[in-house]
């Protein structure tokens, strides 16, 4: 798959915190602490990994709190969802509070299994047409730790980025990203544009050993989430 040069001209990424962290490390990240702390405080924090691309968490029950958070990711000029959570899904609130914001509902269950293509497919494709003309896009699961990022790690690669900047930078900019289906979003990249097999087990087995040298803890961040939320 191939993105569109006006979006990834228009990108930017280097300029942006997340990356200029993600430029100094080499293509084997030093090994991190597995916990995070103060893993609620991530949960709905808007995390830009890139000038227009950002990582969240969902908005929030209730009309009213759901509204005040809708209208600070329009404050901070998102102009795009997507959302890849299965067990909810606001294109309704959205489209009634916020008719000019875009939205795109690519539902699958964090199961911790293989993630289809279509998944990508359809995901990724909502994030490059949110980046057009300028465009910035939030990307969501629940609790922004797995699905989310995984999604958004695919929209960069589709974007032309290399797989461990790419890591690097989601994790700089969001500590309690996992990106569990990191793997299965390298295999739908090298499927989509019939790369050879031995590009696919390549960029898999770095993304591997990405996962290694970077563990985080993500049963006691989701947890802990849980625990503060009740």
């Amino acid at each position: 798959m191939s993105a569109d040069a006006s979006v990834i001209s228009r990108l930017d990424v280097y300029d942006s915190p997340a990356w200029q962290r993600a430029r100094t490390t080499s293509g084997r990240p030093s090994r991190r602490t597995s916990r995070v702390a103060d893993p609620h405080g991530w949960w709905r924090r808007l995390c830009w990994v890139t000038p227009q691309l950002a990582l969240c968490g969902d908005l929030p029950d209730g009309d009213p709190d759901k509204r005040e958070a809708l209208y600070e990711w329009i404050a901070a000029g998102v102009t795009h969802i997507v959302d890849t959570r299965l067990e909810r899904n606001d294109e309704w609130f959205v489209r009634t509070n916020a008719p000019k914001v875009g939205y795109t509902w690519v539902g699958v269950d964090d199961h911790g299994g293989r993630q289809p293509d279509w998944w990508f497919d359809e995901g990724v494709a909502g994030v490059v047409g949110g980046l057009r003309d300028g465009g910035k896009v939030v990307v969501h699961c629940h609790m922004g730790v797995n699905r989310g990022p995984s999604m958004a790690f695919a929209a960069l690669l589709a974007l032309g980025h290399d797989p461990m900047r790419a890591l690097t930078a989601i994790r700089a900019a969001r500590p309690i990203a996992g990106v569990l289906y990191a793997e299965d979003a390298v295999a739908w990249f090298h499927r989509t544009n019939r790369s050879p097999r031995k590009a696919m087990y390549t960029d898999t087995r770095a993304v591997r050993s990405w996962h290694q040298a970077n563990p985080i803890d993500t049963r006691w961040i989701t947890s802990r989430i849980w625990h503060a939320a009740r």
